[in-house]
């Protein structure tokens, strides 16, 4: 699948420090290594030398593990998007730049002061984006076909926030076995308050939403996606709910295109998450891949199967792309095995 890229927005930020937030890491302080590792083993198959695979508090290996997985059976392309990585890339994993520093914290009246720079220059990048980090001449994309992805640590709470902020429904899906919604809504009900924003008051305005209660991961990858429909790239949402939040962002951007959201069993089968209402909210083409995780005894995949890291870094769009394929999920399976 030569003529498919999977591109990682990957970057950070003081949200992902909240107790309880995220399981995107084993700690507050590994979480800051986490996108980056997570571009090192879907483009290198590990993290840099002095790295370590990221895991949760529980021992569940990053969902980059499967995407890195259905690569090596698959073979489509890859690119990082760098969105405010802390931590650069310490291999030779591909990467382009959006020109972004580190979120602040969302409970914070502006924690992305720069996202529409960020948003403009993820637009510009989309063409790059598609053709695995190779510019093009101008209007030439031939067949590339783009899959938008992500890995930020705390990122289903910001997701949460611009939903809010955007009027949509505030649907999440969460890296822990148990979604803490109550926590991820008190934690925008403080940012919404620091910005003096209402749930609904940014309908229409997409950057506001980014800047006051977004991250920017979320600014890069809205842009990816609305600078691929403006050339006419095929472009497929690749994740769960913050994927679904990059819909509605370009919704609110004005894209009409029916987009196709490509996530996991474990997202869709999650009650918490809802995203099958929010995908019909937003005119989303919803398509689950379920790996049979639970037909092994591997610990990595007994962890996936009972809901840790449900999604992110691409899961949904790469299982996707297998199945496409036509790669027996036990193929997929066996190759996560040998990664872990």
């Amino acid at each position: 699948m030569t003529d498919v890229t999977l591109a990682v927005v990957a970057g950070t930020t003081r949200t992902a420090a909240i107790d309880g937030i995220s399981a995107a890491g084993a700690d507050p302080d590994l979480r800051t290594h986490t996108p980056s590792a997570d571009l090192e083993i879907v483009a290198d198959g590990r993290p840099a030398p002095d790295s370590a695979v990221p895991v949760s508090p529980s021992g569940c290996p990053t969902p980059a593990v499967v995407t890195r997985a259905v690569r090596e059976l698959v073979g489509f392309g890859f690119v990082g998007v760098d969105a405010g990585l802390a931590v650069p890339t310490a291999t030779g994993a591909p990467v382009l730049d959006a020109g972004a520093a580190p979120g602040g914290d969302v409970r914070d009246s502006d924690p992305v002061p720069d996202a529409a720079t960020i948003f403009e220059s993820a637009r510009a990048l989309a063409p790059r984006a598609a053709r695995g980090g190779e510019a093009t001449a101008s209007g030439d994309d031939g067949d590339s076909e783009l899959l938008v992805a992500e890995t930020i640590p705390g990122g289903t709470t910001t997701a949460l926030g611009v939903l809010t902020a955007l009027g949509e429904r505030p649907a999440v899906s969460s890296s822990l076995p148990a979604n803490p919604l109550a926590t991820k809504r008190a934690v925008v009900e403080e940012g919404l308050d620091a910005s003096g924003l209402a749930a609904g008051d940014a309908a229409g305005d997409p950057l506001a939403a980014l800047r006051l209660m977004g991250d920017p991961v979320l600014a890069a990858a809205a842009g990816l996606v609305v600078g691929a429909v403006e050339r006419g790239v095929p472009v497929t949402l690749a994740g769960g709910t913050q994927l679904a939040a990059v819909a509605a962002l370009a919704r609110h951007a004005g894209v009409e295109r029916r987009l196709p959201l490509a996530t996991t069993s474990f997202v869709a089968d999650d009650p918490s998450a809802d995203v099958g209402a929010l995908a019909d909210d937003l005119e989303l083409t919803l398509a689950a891949t379920d790996p049979a995780f639970g037909e092994s005894d591997h610990p990595a995949m007994a962890a996936y199967a009972r809901g840790e890291a449900k999604e992110g870094v691409g899961m949904g769009g790469a299982l996707a792309l297998s199945e496409r394929a036509g790669v027996p999920a036990g193929d997929v399976r066996d190759r996560v095995a040998d990664l872990t």
